[in-house]
């Protein structure tokens, strides 16, 4: 989670999906000159990121490093956003883990989408983008959380009637969106950002 810090900065965390120790492969310097690099995951809004390493720290996939603001950085040096394309082939193949991951440790985050997800237009909700959610899903949800709210991913399979692995569906939804930069509804990849230009 991104955490505003006492003079107010938001520092911003990813996940390190792949960590290339000699740098990466189409940078055209000399090896010596190569940092190591790789690519991360940004935790709040699930941006891509290019990155480079301090040389002296050792990264392990999945370590967590401060990608905003670049005073706040200790082991990235440098950072730019990429696309789902521009991945190498073992970010790619982390990226399912690693979302997955991020969802079961913000479980509360998450949880709050069944909880608050709203129309977008009169025929459109939000929970009908969520993969397999049709109108008969859409309403259980909506008809329990009138009720009380949910406070589990637990508590969504088991008052939902046919709502199964609620936590792998929203997975699904921010690959699709990752992997898709042309849909019309981003719901969880660059939130963040937008919230920022609208506020």
């Amino acid at each position: 989670m991104s955490e505003a810090d006492s003079d107010g900065t938001d520092v911003r965390r990813a996940v390190v999906l792949d960590y290339l120790a000699h740098g990466l492969s189409d940078d055209g310097r000399p090896q010596y000159e190569k940092s190591p690099a790789g690519y991360a995951l940004e935790i709040d809004d699930f941006q891509l990121y290019q990155v480079a390493f301090d040389e002296d720290e050792r990264l392990t996939i999945g370590s967590e490093v401060v990608v905003e603001p670049a005073d706040e950085r200790d082991v990235v040096t440098e950072c730019s956003r990429v696309e789902y394309e521009d991945l190498s082939s073992g970010a790619k193949s982390e990226l399912e883990y690693v979302v997955a991951d991020v969802v079961e440790e913000n479980e509360e985050r998450f949880v709050d989408f069944y909880n608050d997800a709203q129309p977008i237009t009169l025929r459109l909700h939000q929970l009908n983008l969520l993969p397999g959610i049709g109108k008969k899903l859409r309403n259980g949800i909506l008809d329990e959380r009138k009720r009380k709210p949910f406070e589990s991913f637990e508590e969504l399979s088991e008052r939902v009637s046919g709502l199964h692995d609620p936590d792998d569906i929203l997975v699904e939804r921010i690959l699709e969106e990752l992997r898709d930069d042309d849909l019309k509804y981003q719901t969880f990849v660059g939130r963040h950002e937008e919230q920022g230009r609208t506020q």
